[in-house]
């Protein structure tokens, strides 16, 4: 792979205006991303031995295919934002016992655990994206429409992580992930989440990148 000029901090806007970016959000554009990544050997090399573990656990085809899914519908142009703007982590050593982990900035944005044999992910969105007057009121809390994104209602449920305006959606079972990233206005706040920090600069979590995960991700990330 070319080693390509480390991208400054601006952000995305030095790739996407932020009409591009709002008609992501909506569904009303296709971004046109780079055709090559850049590439870090040491990290490919460093998380081979952690991604051979994942791919022998039961729940790796599914962590697979909702990655790939996440990666093409809710990450703007993956290939040239790659580490230098998300990354993701295979089976973190951070507390939690998470799979994988993606995250952007400081900010984790999306989680798959195992769930028995199962697995369950965790949305990290704006509050106000799923309140019924769009408000940071935890009271109003949209549940009749979290419950219709997923297969069956006991598949979903939240909480309210520290800091303002963010809000946390556990969804168990491959089928009730696969519907809430169908649901439109769920994958319009997952979008908008994922680029309010991608705009906030670089990754803060570049060192941790899982560059075989990643190879799966943007496979079908067009």
């Amino acid at each position: 792979m070319s080693a390509a000029r480390p991208p400054s901090s601006a952000g995305l806007r030095q790739f996407l205006d932020l009409q591009q970016q709002r008609d992501w959000i909506e569904g009303k554009t296709i971004l046109r991303d780079a055709d090559e990544r850049s590439e870090s050997l040491e990290l490919r090399f460093k998380y081979v031995a952690r991604f051979e573990k994942l791919q022998r656990r039961q729940q790796a085809p599914e962590v697979l295919e909702v990655l790939r899914r996440y990666c093409r519908d809710c990450i703007p142009i993956p290939r040239r934002t790659e580490r230098h703007y998300w990354s993701v982590s295979c089976l973190p050593s951070t507390p939690g016992k998470a799979l994988v982990r993606i995250n952007a900035s400081w900010m984790e944005l999306f989680s798959l655990y195992a769930d028995g044999e199962g697995i369950r992910a965790l949305f990290v969105v704006h509050l106000s994206d799923f309140t019924t007057n769009h408000s940071l009121n935890h009271g109003q809390v949209d549940e009749a429409f979290l419950e219709r994104c997923v297969v069956t209602p006991e598949d979903v449920s939240y909480f309210f992580p520290r800091g303002e305006d963010i809000f946390g959606v556990n969804v168990r079972r491959f089928s009730s992930i696969g519907k809430f990233l169908a649901a439109s206005r769920a994958l319009r706040a997952i979008r908008a989440f994922n680029l309010t920090h991608m705009n906030r600069g670089r990754n803060a979590y570049q060192a941790s990148h899982c560059y075989s995960l990643a190879d799966h991700m943007l496979r079908n990330a067009e």
